[in-house]
């Protein structure tokens, strides 16, 4: 039987250290909050007289795409490309990644995404005068609910809309890094996936999905983005944490079918 893609893109991270590892976790995060963050503080105004370059909500969804995307192509094959605790944790939990690697990988991940959101807050400091602080005014880009949820949604529906993305997203990520078929085009059917996520839920949530991205916008963003920052702790990581036990259990179904 023929190894996944997965495996042997979990084997292969092994051959680099950890340093290396936890470098590439650093990278793909900074990436992944530098341009989507970025992208909704600098381009989401929608398009009008005095905005001809905004790229609105379709905008924002597309940048974190791909910012995954060419995060997981460029260093997916040192680290695994999780950038996101939630990814980790998911996967530790369907046996895809040993759980020595998670605190290592946690930490990276929330370095990498404050490190970028810190960057964000030095551009916006020297753009246009009072750029920064109606960036902060605004939240920062940061998740939340109620007058904080862009569509003005509650708390249970933000929690629920979290949990069922989250794990859609990690569900997705397992079953397409475990066809060897799919290994040129996971990053590509990631991307899009996180993507379409943002689509659904950014009207929602804001759309987290990944603990580090809360927590880096929510630095900046004020004290009512950090005091609603543990929904998109615990939401992410409970969704996280259903698709891994779902794919361990249906693993270990397929195995016993098939007499492993």
């Amino acid at each position: 039987m023929s190894r996944s893609t997965a495996e042997q893109r979990a084997q292969q991270a092994q051959t680099y250290p950890t340093t290396s590892r936890l470098l590439a976790e650093v990278f793909g995060t900074f990436l992944l909050v530098f341009g989507g963050v970025g992208t909704a503080l600098y381009a989401s105004a929608f398009p009008d007289a005095q905005n001809a370059t905004g790229v609105g909500f379709l905008g924002v969804a597309l940048a974190f795409g791909l910012t995954v995307m060419a995060g997981v192509y460029a260093v997916g094959h040192i680290s695994g490309g999780h950038f996101n605790p939630a990814v980790t944790v998911g996967l530790a939990i369907a046996g895809r990644t040993e759980w020595r690697h998670v605190p290592g990988y946690i930490v990276a991940q929330l370095v990498g995404g404050v490190v970028a959101s810190s960057a964000l807050a030095a551009i916006a400091a020297n753009g246009p005068s009072g750029y920064l602080a109606a960036a902060q005014a605004k939240g920062f880009a940061s998740n939340g609910f109620g007058a904080s949820s862009p569509g003005g949604f509650g708390l249970g529906a933000v929690l629920l809309t979290e949990i069922i993305l989250t794990g859609v997203f990690v569900t997705v990520i397992l079953s397409i890094t475990a066809k060897p078929e799919y290994k040129a085009i996971a990053p590509l059917g990631i991307g899009l996936t996180l993507t379409l996520i943002h689509l659904i839920s950014i009207p929602v949530s804001n759309t987290s999905v990944n603990p580090a991205r809360s927590i880096a916008a929510a630095v900046y963003g004020g004290p009512t983005a950090l005091a609603q920052v543990w929904v998109f702790i615990v939401a992410p990581l409970v969704g996280a944490a259903v698709a891994g036990l779902l794919h361990r259990q249906l693993s270990r179904t397929r195995a016993l079918t098939l007499g492993d």
